[in-house]
């Protein structure tokens, strides 16, 4: 990854750390046992994005914005089963960019 690429990503990911509501969305996919132990499919296949609208009360599209956003910033990533779609952390993305904080910052 270039370093304009790089730059690109990390303000992408910042932009998606600044609303509180992708922040809880993050956090509660760190721990799905305790999260969405309701819900119906294996965890391990991530979390649908119905469990999300459940859990917080927004409605469908203003969810579905919330994930497309963790998704572009590669936070999360999507595991598509005919019409469901799975959300799960992209530990490897969040790994990375703690550490880049940690270097320079």
């Amino acid at each position: 990854m270039n370093d304009t690429t790089a730059e690109n990503r990390k303000c992408e990911i910042f932009k998606a750390l600044a609303h509180p509501t992708r922040l809880d969305f993050l956090e509660w996919m760190r721990e799905p046992e305790r999260h969405f132990s309701s819900q119906a499919h294996p965890l391990d296949m991530g979390i649908c994005a119905n469990q999300f609208e459940k859990r917080c009360g927004l409605s469908q599209s203003t969810v579905s914005a919330h994930l497309a956003t963790l998704e572009k910033a590669g936070l999360v990533e999507i595991n598509r089963v005919g019409q469901w779609a799975f959300y799960r952390r992209c530990e490897k993305t969040i790994r990375a960019f703690l550490e880049e904080l940690d270097k320079t910052l």
